[in-house]
């Protein structure tokens, strides 16, 4: 393994867990428990985004043997809204992991320079938060501009840390706005921070070449796809459970899920249904979800008879309602191309719906779309096109349930959380040995530990199970 460490501290690389044990040399001493804290501003009982992935491998790690922690915040998306006021800090045991939450401040609005200032406010919290001295950390990002404020104090402690990446922020921008100056100096940003940590964890083959022109070496990259995180039980009376819903059995249900702002574009939906209602097609969209932008999709489909805009559902009605449509919709910004996987794709695969991805054909979902053989892709941007595909794919019913099961198959074979836990497993043992790691000069903990003790209350312990 390469190790590359800020210039600052340059000191001979470390040994891995591995190369100790291929050396015949001891691991830590058994009475020595491998420490790992995860930061991430989302975190359950959030039920999309990138929420489930944090907690599920966190679980998941614990299950195994591990001993893990979180540093998170409180739960607040995708509404942008706490449910009540928050207290400052809380410390519970949920589900066997250790979990801190930070209260931070939420962006007011949708605007950029929100969300920034959101971020770094819960990465002021979490850098002055007290941590012990944890053998590894796992920096989720996003949040970017938070991982960043994190960073420098990993770097004084010298304590390893891999970056778990779901979005790639430079390139988002260059793909959404078009905006090259700004994407340019974001990337940057993100390199340093890359370029800095042990191991990069990202979420497909894609991002990893992205990462890897950030100017991280390929050996400090590991792909580790998100897994599915729902209950794929089938549906027992999808009739009934449509009539409930009012969906009748003579339209085509088609279902968007998830987050409601700009990558997804929910206008081109908007428009498709509205088309819909020119022809007089038997085609009902529903847009079930939440965001910034739920408030100008809603004036936007004022007067559209064939959109349905929904709340997020609850997890346990969630893969009902997948099952009780007959078509699922990733719809896609055109621009987007390499930035990130939706995380609702993974869910979809279970459903044995066929998909639909609006979405540029060089996009990361288009990509995932033709590995699975799961659904089709049109372009984005367009709705004639969304409705055509729509309104030709369920003249086929052969081929909608073809894709249906291919989408079950892949998920099966590619996108469990074993595999996926399995592949973090070996992401954190290629880590430097925290018990020899070079010691922290006196100075640098001392004045680390007094600014975390003005900051720490010590709230009792509560065991969620």
């Amino acid at each position: 393994m390469r190790t590359e460490r800020h210039p600052a501290f340059s000191h001979p690389p470390l040994p891995d867990l591995r190369s100790l044990r291929a050396r015949g040399v001891a691991s830590p001493p058994q009475e020595h428990v491998i420490v790992t804290l995860i930061i991430g501003v989302n975190y359950a009982p959030e039920r999309t985004g990138i929420a489930p992935y944090t907690a599920g491998m966190a679980e998941r790690l614990i299950a195994d043997g591990e001993d893990v922690r979180v540093l998170t915040a409180f739960p607040h998306y995708p509404e942008w809204r706490f449910e009540a006021a928050p207290p400052r800090s809380t410390s519970l045991v949920v589900r066997g992991v250790r979990v801190r939450r930070l209260r931070h401040r939420l962006p007011r609005g949708g605007s950029s320079a929100s969300r920034l200032i959101s971020e770094l406010s819960f990465g002021l919290r979490a850098l002055t938060a007290r941590w012990g001295r944890p053998d590894a950390v796992v920096l989720v990002s996003p949040a970017l501009f938070a991982c960043l404020v994190v960073a420098p104090r990993l770097l004084l402690t010298r304590t390893p840390f891999v970056v778990w990446v779901q979005d790639l922020y430079g390139l988002g921008i260059r793909e959404t706005s078009g905006d090259g100056r700004l994407a340019r100096s974001v990337s940057r940003i993100e390199s340093w921070l890359l370029r800095r940590a042990d191991q990069v964890v990202v979420i497909s083959d894609g991002m990893a070449q992205v990462t890897q022109s950030l100017g991280v070496h390929p050996d400090r990259i590991s792909v580790v796809r998100n897994w599915t995180h729902i209950d794929s039980t089938p549906l027992a009376d999808r009739a009934g459970y449509r009539a409930a819903l009012g969906w009748g059995e003579d339209e085509t249900v088609v279902l968007h899920t998830g987050a409601m702002g700009t990558k997804q574009d929910l206008g081109n939906v908007v428009e498709a249904a509205r088309l819909a209602d020119a022809a007089t097609a038997p085609v009902r969209f529903v847009l079930m979800g939440d965001g910034m932008d739920r408030k100008h999709i809603e004036q936007l489909a004022e007067g559209v008879s064939r959109l349905e805009v929904l709340p997020p559902a609850p997890s346990d009605r969630y893969h009902r309602m997948l099952q009780a449509a007959d078509v699922l919709l990733v719809n896609e910004h055109p621009g987007l191309r390499g930035m990130a996987l939706p995380s609702k794709l993974t869910s979809y695969f279970t459903s044995g719906r066929p998909i639909v991805a609006a979405t540029n054909a060089q996009s990361a979902t288009a990509g995932e779309i033709r590995r699975s053989m799961a659904g089709v892709q049109v372009d984005a941007g367009v709705p004639s096109s969304l409705l055509a595909a729509v309104r030709a794919l369920v003249r086929d019913l052969d081929l909608m349930s073809e894709l249906g099961a291919s989408g079950g198959r892949y998920y099966r074979s590619s996108l469990t959380l074993d595999g996926a836990a399995r592949s973090f497993e070996r992401v954190l043992a290629a880590l430097p040995v925290a018990a020899e790691r070079l010691p922290v000069p006196a100075s640098v903990s001392a004045s680390i530990d007094a600014v975390a003790a003005r900051e720490i209350v010590v709230e009792p312990v509560q065991v969620v199970r």
